[in-house]
């Protein structure tokens, strides 16, 4: 019998309630067979998704740029984090901490993203959260969706690997239509994303 290669090693870094990482963690087993999530670090004490972490029995711990005093001691510290659980994989998912420059170089194509537009449109720096459904409304689109990438120094610039298309309905406020792109493209990509990459 073949021995079958270690599963991918993820990290999945948030700053919320974590409803992404509640979508990873409903995938393992069905949509996530070949990754395994090692650690979940929040930039927030006290978020929902050190809980939803603690009922998966996942290491969690809190990071906070502001706690640790600036950008160097948060990114040195995450990076031990990292490098601690072995991760070979970190995914974004709801992470509102911007990464600098240098980071992104150190992990290039080991980070991935969820971004709640169809990139390139509303995209880049400013748009982010309901900021992004709301351009959409807007602008009037009839058609949005969810984009995950690789993350590199550029906001939103990275390789896009999967996207998924959600229709814009009248009425539409930019909480519905964030309710909508979460249900209907996020929480499915995120989850497909870190499986595609586990085999490829």
């Amino acid at each position: 019998m073949l021995n079958r290669p270690e599963k991918l090693r993820v990290a999945v870094l948030v700053s919320g309630g974590g409803t992404n990482l509640q979508a990873i963690l409903d995938a393992r087993g069905t949509v996530i067979k070949h990754a395994e999530i090692v650690l979940v670090v929040s930039s927030q004490p006290g978020a929902y998704a050190l809980e939803r972490a603690r009922l998966a029995a996942i290491p969690a711990l809190t990071i906070s740029k502001k706690e640790l005093g600036g950008q160097e001691a948060f990114e040195a510290a995450l990076t031990k984090a990292l490098c601690d659980s072995r991760v070979d994989l970190i995914v974004l998912a709801g992470f509102l901490t911007i990464l600098s420059s240098n980071f992104t170089r150190r992990f290039a194509g080991k980070i991935i993203n969820v971004h709640p537009s169809l990139i390139p449109a509303f995209c880049g720096k400013g748009f982010y959260g309901l900021r992004v459904h709301e351009a959409a409304l807007e602008r009037g689109v009839k058609v949005t969706g969810a984009t995950v990438h690789y993350v590199n120094e550029i906001p939103d610039g990275g390789e896009i690997l999967l996207q998924k298309a959600v229709s814009v309905l009248p009425g539409d406020t930019p909480q519905t239509l964030q309710r909508r792109v979460m249900e209907q493209a996020e929480w499915i990509l995120l989850p497909q994303a870190i499986e595609q990459i586990a085999n490829s």
